[in-house]
């Protein structure tokens, strides 16, 4: 089995995140930053400052990157040029030819490419997708998904579009994604956004947006997006409804899901409580066991260009005012995209 030797580039709050999943799974771990925070994370975790990004990549079996978007492409290339495997936080990059060239380097390189799109390994969308694809909703019809979460001032680059992508891309492309993997391909979008959209994001400032999906299946989705002062709890929230019922969750008002039936009373199956292991952990622990030879992971790269594709419209649709038809992206597509 390949061992985990995993190079994580960046050492700020995702990377965090990320090392102690990466730890419990017995990977060697090396960072390698250009921030100058890499010292003080290898020190506190107990693992090896890398002086170099070719140095950490030289040693890697996995490259971890949690590194601004607008630097995702070019390593991830350069991870490849290695013979790396490669996790990307999301956004896997900020244009959808940055991350289709991604894509196409993984499957010229033999090697595998996966998006850190976390929501999809929380709890409650987990089993909002079950109760999706049992019928337990019967044929769903509209969902709305909201996300709130401070104004991310503490590093410039989020609020400058030309480096993250703003709101729409940074924040909102979590639900858009959800949104697609739930109720498939998005063929038009109408988005909004309104707000502080442009650097530099002084301490207290608002901005927020939203969009509308028009899903190939016929359903509707909604998905808002709000950054907002430094005092506000995070939360997210969703309400789906389909012909047998309804089922909602929201972070803050209680910790599991609510199935309303026709009846309105609360319908069964839908299990409450706990729900265990972090979303973080799961994610890792999936894709590590894909890295060692396993199964294909529940979010793939093609999943990673559609969310991106679907930001790009919905950018644009803010932009112009009109709705926005979105590309497909398909196994034919890479296909044909890694022969060029």
């Amino acid at each position: 089995m390949k061992g985990l030797d995993v190079a994580m580039i960046g050492a700020g709050f995702i990377a965090r995140t990320h090392l102690p999943a990466w730890i419990a799974l017995g990977a060697r771990v090396r960072v390698f930053s250009i921030d100058g925070q890499a010292a003080r994370l290898a020190e506190e975790f107990g693992i090896t400052e890398a002086a170099t990004l070719e140095e950490a990549l030289d040693w890697a079996t996995v490259v971890d990157i949690c590194t601004p978007t607008a630097t995702h492409r070019d390593i991830a290339l350069a991870a490849f040029a290695v013979g790396a495997d490669v996790l990307c936080e999301k956004p896997l990059a900020l244009t959808p030819a940055d991350a289709l060239e991604m894509t196409y380097a993984a499957e010229k390189a033999g090697r595998q490419l996966y998006p850190g799109h976390v929501v999809r390994f929380f709890p409650a969308y987990v089993r909002l997708r079950e109760a999706v694809d049992s019928g337990a909703l019967g044929r769903v019809a509209v969902a709305r998904f909201t996300r709130t979460g401070r104004y991310p001032t503490w590093s410039s680059w989020f609020a400058d579009p030309a480096l993250s992508g703003g709101i729409v891309t940074d924040q909102m492309l979590h639900d858009m994604d959800i949104a697609r993997w739930l109720f498939g391909e998005v063929v038009t979008i109408h988005a909004t956004q309104r707000g502080h959209l442009t650097a530099p994001a002084p301490e207290g400032a608002v901005a927020t947006g939203s969009a509308t999906l028009t899903h190939a299946s016929g359903v509707i989705s909604q998905v808002l997006g709000v950054w907002a002062p430094p005092a506000t709890p995070f939360r997210y929230t969703f309400h789906v409804a389909g012909s047998n019922g309804t089922l909602t969750h929201d972070s803050l008002a209680h910790p599991s899901l609510r199935l309303i039936g026709k009846t309105g009373g609360e319908a069964d199956g839908v299990p409450g409580g706990d729900f265990g292991e972090d979303p973080f952990a799961t994610q890792l622990r999936e894709f590590a066991a894909a890295f060692q030879g396993g199964p294909a992971p529940r979010v793939s790269a093609l999943d990673g260009v559609a969310a991106v594709r679907i930001a790009a419209a919905a950018r644009q649709s803010a932009a112009t005012g009109r709705a926005v038809a979105v590309e497909d992206t398909s196994e034919q597509q890479l296909m044909e995209g890694s022969h060029r």
